[in-house]
């Protein structure tokens, strides 16, 4: 069990990182992808960097709180962060996005999040 907490928790960290990296990099579709179509080159811009660079703070912080802070930090951290994807799933059905975008991605990763804070915790 340590061998897979350790690992979703690497992989959710790395996933933020990546998240955060294409909203800098591919704002369009990264916005697209979340469920809510962005024009990179217009008003959404801005807020488009701001999601990137809270993203990539996230997985980086879950990194370094893996690496140095210990199990116990990350559980709480990932118990914490489960929010920010519960709160995406409420962001997507508000803008009228899809439901299944809303669901299957957003709420989707919130449950796999607290599983992950769960598997910390119990090792």
């Amino acid at each position: 069990m340590t061998v897979t907490a350790y690992t979703l928790a690497v992989l959710l960290d790395l996933f933020c990182v990546f998240l955060g990296y294409r909203f800098w990099f591919r704002p369009g579709p990264a916005a697209a992808g979340y469920g809510v179509p962005a024009d990179p080159h217009g008003d959404a811009r801005a807020y488009l960097s701001v999601k990137g660079l809270r993203d990539g703070t996230l997985g980086l912080v879950g990194l370094a709180l893996l690496a140095f802070a210990g199990v116990r930090a990350e559980a709480w951290f990932m118990l914490c962060v489960a929010l920010v994807p519960f709160v995406d799933t409420l962001i997507v059905l508000r803008a009228g996005g899809r439901k299944a975008v809303a669901f299957g991605i957003h709420f989707a990763t919130a449950i796999v999040v607290l599983i992950s804070a769960g598997l910390l915790f119990a090792v």
